[in-house]
């Protein structure tokens, strides 16, 4: 190589990097939409596939359909789901002066009970501070939400036409030899389907067991707190307990020992035993995945992809080992 061709070579590096970062700084708050494009698309290929290839179908015909299926089956039900609790959202009341009075309330029954100064009244004022500004930042939110299922919408119609050139070119650019391209696109593909299908339902399910649970011991809110219990499902290690033991502790202080007895049973009985049996019957049926990977890759994704997170932190780590392993075997072995 010579030196111009090093100086064509090592510049075309620089404005790709300096573009590329660019354009992901002002694509972040897209983000969401982006990876869930991705996301549903993984699970649409095969349809797309047999749509365009075995049934002859125009490519545009088969996106449209398979987005009529995408909006009807995915958008519509996680559009009324955040209008449910949004609605449940507003009913309660987040004026900070209302706030510290019920903090002041449940802090004077734990005096009463233990004789335990929980909060100071600095330390009340501001965690109702927080939780204001939380529940405001949610609502907030929600034009964002609307944004990006248009952005996923309409990146998922490209995506779907452009198929076959898309994965050809992905394919072609992986820096791989032919057997560990495969192996790549394979776990990622598994990964991702696993998770985009796993995840939601057993945020159903375990939400809505948890509810049912909620309405028979007289908890309070307890709409608000089976939705809420949906997305605890996903945060690692400490799951629904983040919203059912606070509930318990909550109705034991008001002195309703009887149903706070049976909500904590109903929950280590009921609601964990099937968090853990659907779990290992999701691994067994879809993606056999490392708990190890489940478990950090929802805590480094979270924060890096949002919601999405729960799904593209573990391809993350997955990824990562699996490209050590090709380089382990490629050239340290040898």
């Amino acid at each position: 190589m010579n030196e111009k061709e090093r100086y064509t070579k090592y510049s075309l590096i620089i404005i790709i990097l300096l573009l590329g970062g660019i354009l992901f700084v002002r694509l972040i708050p897209f983000l969401s939409g982006i990876l869930g494009a991705v996301t549903i698309y993984a699970l649409l290929r095969g349809q797309m596939k047999y749509l365009s290839e075995k049934k002859k179908m125009k490519r545009s015909l088969a996106a449209i359909l398979l987005i009529g299926e995408t909006v009807l089956f995915f958008l519509i039900p996680l559009s009324l789901f955040v209008w449910l609790l949004i609605g449940e959202l507003q009913t309660l009341n987040l004026d900070p002066a209302v706030l510290m009075s019920s903090v002041e309330d449940a802090v004077q029954v734990i005096r009463e009970k233990t004789g335990y100064e929980l909060f100071k009244e600095e330390n009340m004022s501001a965690a109702a501070s927080f939780f204001t500004k939380l529940a405001q930042s949610f609502l907030g939110n929600v034009s964002g939400l609307i944004m990006n299922l248009f952005v996923l919408v309409f990146i998922l119609f490209f995506m779907l036409i452009g198929s076959s050139k898309m994965e050809e070119y992905v394919y072609s650019i992986l820096p791989f030899g032919e057997a560990d391209r495969k192996s790549v696109l394979k776990e990622m593909n598994r990964i991702v389907t696993s998770n985009a299908i796993g995840i939601p339902l057993l945020a159903v399910i375990q939400g809505g067991i948890a509810m049912a649970g909620y309405f028979i011991f007289g908890a309070p809110n307890a709409l608000l707190f089976g939705f809420l219990t949906c997305f605890a499902t996903v945060i690692p290690l400490v799951g629904t307990a983040l919203i059912w033991l606070p509930l318990v502790v909550y109705m034991a202080l008001l002195g309703d020992w009887v149903n706070a007895a049976g909500l904590a049973a109903y929950a280590l009985i009921i609601i964990t035993n099937v968090d853990n049996l659907i779990r290992f019957m999701l691994q067994k049926k879809m993606a056999n995945i490392h708990p190890l990977i489940t478990v950090f890759g929802v805590v480094i994704g979270l924060p890096l992809f949002g919601f999405m997170g729960v799904i593209f932190g573990p391809l993350l780590i997955s990824v990562f080992i699996l490209c050590f392993d090709i380089y382990k075997r490629e050239y340290l072995d040898k």
